[in-house]
């Protein structure tokens, strides 16, 4: 992979946390809406939602199958639900939960069935805030990319070399020979954030700027690590990030997330669990890790 002239992502990009008030309400961090799961897949809604939360955002709100409700009121009491029937969705019931959210993500574990494309196309046309697409929302979008029109908010694409390939038709070859310089190429021609995730992820922007990220470790090729990057994506884009500065120190989070579980967890037995575990200790600086660790 060329790293040519692209910067690289350090520990200093944690002086780009959002602050954090003291006198201050659920309200003040923001709402997160993710639109996540369907039937069998509640965990990536899960993983996704509470990635948003461990990250600071204020409420979380997942729009999923009535399938996932019970599992999901278990694993995430924290979570609000708009649950809907995958047979007849409740459209206005889901349109109110895009009026909700000041920030939303699409697309871990939709599936492909017609009424998941049709989420991931009402999130692409009708919600107003920062979006973040993801896993199948880009699967369903590789088929209708005049739904990935330039937005005010912007919108952060998160696509693995395999979601690359079906997103531009590029071969696999082409794609690995320059994470960089594709991310850079796909954020330019199509306005957005693009974060081409590989053992060295690229976080592009619009500008065509470029960070190559230093962080993570082969334990985090497991089921479910990207769904908690869209949760940590969305939790910095509710507390008013720009989409271009989130993703940056998302991915270096989340990464760094995976370099802590390695250190206790080892990479064979890792999984994304880890990751939500460790995930307030990578957001700590140095020096705060090292005062409270102190005897």
């Amino acid at each position: 992979m060329q790293t040519g002239e692209y910067s690289k992502t350090g520990p200093k990009i944690l002086e780009r946390l959002p602050a954090r008030i003291s006198r201050s309400n659920k309200g003040t961090y923001g709402k997160v809406l993710c639109i996540a799961g369907s039937l069998n897949m509640a965990g990536a809604a899960y993983l996704c939602a509470c990635a948003a939360y461990r990250t600071g955002a204020g409420l979380v709100r997942v729009v999923t199958p009535e399938e996932n409700r019970v599992i999901l009121q278990s694993l995430l009491p924290e979570a609000l639900l708009t649950t809907f029937d995958t047979e007849d969705p409740d459209l206005d019931r889901i349109l109110e939960a895009f009026r909700w959210a000041d920030v939303a993500a699409v697309g871990p574990g939709l599936g492909k069935a017609p009424w998941a494309y049709e989420l991931t196309r009402l999130a692409l046309e009708r919600f107003q805030g920062p979006l973040v697409v993801d896993a199948d929302g880009l699967n369903h979008l590789a088929g209708h990319m005049e739904l990935l029109k330039p937005r005010r908010d912007g919108v952060i694409v998160t696509p693995h070399p395999g979601e690359f390939k079906r997103l531009t038709g590029l071969s696999m070859p082409e794609i690995l020979s320059d994470i960089p310089g594709h991310a850079v190429r796909f954020a330019a021609e199509h306005q957005c954030v693009c974060v081409l995730k590989d053992a060295l992820s690229a976080v592009a922007a619009p500008s065509g700027s470029c960070h190559v990220n230093t962080t993570g470790n082969n334990g985090m090729s497991t089921g479910g690590s990207g769904d908690v990057l869209t949760g940590i994506l969305a939790g910095l884009l509710a507390q008013k990030l720009p989409a271009s500065e989130a993703a940056v120190l998302g991915v270096w989070l989340h990464g760094r997330a995976g370099d802590l579980a390695a250190e206790k967890e080892g990479v064979y037995g890792m999984m994304a669990r880890h990751l939500l575990e460790y995930l307030p200790k990578a957001m700590r600086r140095e020096e705060e890790t090292e005062e409270k660790d102190r005897p």
